[in-house]
């Protein structure tokens, strides 16, 4: 057998990793898009979103929803994919409405980018048009081939092929991926740890205890990092709002991914106001995905945590409150530069790569009396990560704008486990049984301070794989 890793390869997004049985075979695990590396061509198959023959695989096993996991699904079935995805059900109705979504704002960025391309104008340093973008019917062609697999069932894939989804945290749905494989006499058991959630984060039950394993491919996002505690964030976002909103009547603008964060963030919001530990100051949800997003997590409340159930049994909603208000249409999210009182806007995305944030954004980088609160990870390149690391000016499109307001950042609300959440994950595997782990899904320096951590506590075998790097298993 043959493990190749295709993505996420020492740095954070593009999960995308190839297991080929003996008899030829092909699981892929996750599909994602590179979020950091837009502009890169892969060195094989150059007229191909992929560095392999999308024809070749027989099935797909998606960890979770997320873009950087699921976003060129698509793609894998325009370049010839004929089998199925298999995923938890809520990660198949989250993925749809993501992959939707991702394929709107891809169509109008080329929409705009041959606009310009017409009129001979310059196009932006970081502005980068695939080749193979996707349309919403091709979305629906690609969700149609979904199969939902029940947590902890056991299927069989085919003969000598078993694979068992267990939950992972991290975000509704999301999945640690067990591959169980029969073969000329031989068992092998894989472990994908998908993004390994934290313990008692808002919403989320906590992830699962995992089974022993031959081989095990872990991620790295925190392998170097420690969290705010996770019974901090409520406390954190009620200190933000006071020191924003009400000591200074000022803005409070956070970008938050529609799928995971902005419901633990509304979530948190909900519980304050219900204590009425928080005046009813006017909270903007910006972003008609984090809205159908809400309505899938309302749809499988049955499998969040006991706190979330009982909230919902004793207040009807999770996310909907008296002083919420959902700008449905674009005229609406542009309205809400009109409104002059204090409030608090969440719009998406969250590394601010396209979604109505950047309007938000642009019409208060200028203004002292705004506030960013980033509440979620931002890949290196991305205009999240250069407004965060900003020294005073950011440029936007063609124009470069002056920051006055203010950036805060917190990780309290990061659906990723840090590095003892990983520790812990890695310590459920017998060191004497285990014969290989793999770290992925990190940067260079979060990997090499992680593969370290694990081999002084006795673990052999700790390999950082490269981009293509192929190991033989």
């Amino acid at each position: 057998m043959r493990l190749t890793f295709w993505g996420a390869a020492q740095q954070v997004t593009g999960s995308m990793t190839l297991l080929t049985l003996d008899d030829g075979y092909q699981v892929l695990i996750d599909c994602g898009i590179d979020m950091a590396n837009l502009s890169e061509k892969d060195p094989i198959y150059p007229n191909s979103a992929f560095p392999f023959d999308a024809t070749l695989v027989n099935v797909v096993l998606l960890t979770h929803a997320h873009l950087d996991h699921s976003g060129k699904l698509p793609n894998l079935y325009k370049e010839g994919y004929e089998g199925q995805i298999l995923c938890t059900s809520p990660t198949a109705d989250l993925s749809r409405i993501l992959l939707e979504d991702s394929a709107r704002i891809n169509q109008r960025k080329l929409k705009a980018y041959n606009k310009k391309k017409s009129k001979g104008q310059s196009i932006d340093h970081y502005t980068f048009i695939p080749d193979n973008l996707y349309t919403e019917s091709d979305v629906n062609n690609t969700m149609n081939e979904v199969v939902p697999i029940q947590f902890s069932r056991r299927f069989n894939i085919k003969p000598g092929l078993w694979v068992t989804f267990l939950p992972a945290g991290h975000l509704l749905g999301a999945a640690h991926v067990y591959i169980e494989v029969e073969e000329n006499d031989e068992r092998k058991t894989f472990l994908f740890s998908g993004d390994i959630g934290r313990k008692d984060y808002p919403l989320l039950i906590d992830p699962a205890v995992v089974p022993q394993a031959d081989y095990v491919i872990c991620e790295t996002t925190y392998g170097n990092r420690e969290h705010t505690e996770i019974i901090d964030s409520a406390k954190e976002i009620q200190d933000v709002i006071k020191r924003t909103c009400i000591d200074m009547p000022g803005r409070l603008i956070i970008p938050a991914f529609s799928i995971g964060r902005t419901q633990a963030v509304l979530f948190e919001m909900h519980k304050l106001f219900e204590a009425n530990k928080l005046p009813p100051i006017k909270v903007f949800a910006d972003s008609p995905l984090a809205m159908q997003s809400n309505r899938i997590y309302e749809r499988y409340s049955y499998l969040l945590n006991n706190e979330a159930k009982e909230f919902k049994e004793d207040n009807d909603s999770l996310f909907n409150f008296e002083n919420i208000e959902y700008a449905q249409k674009q005229n609406d999210s542009k309205a809400i530069s009109n409104y002059t009182e204090a409030c608090i806007i969440i719009s998406s995305s969250g590394m601010l790569e396209g979604g109505r944030i950047q309007h938000h954004i642009q019409a208060n980088m200028e203004n002292p009396y705004a506030t960013v609160l980033m509440v979620g990870y931002s890949a290196e390149g991305t205009l999240g990560a250069r407004l965060r690391d900003n020294e005073g000016f950011l440029r936007m499109g063609s124009e470069e704008h002056k920051v006055h307001c203010k950036i805060e950042q917190t990780d309290s609300f990061s659906g990723h486990g840090d590095v003892n959440d990983l520790q812990s994950f890695i310590k459920q595997q017998d060191k004497n049984k285990i014969k290989q782990i793999f770290l992925s899904h990190g940067e260079e320096e979060s990997m090499i301070a992680f593969k370290e951590r694990i081999e002084n506590l006795g673990y052999k075998n700790v390999v950082i794989p490269t981009k293509g790097h192929e190991f033989i298993v």
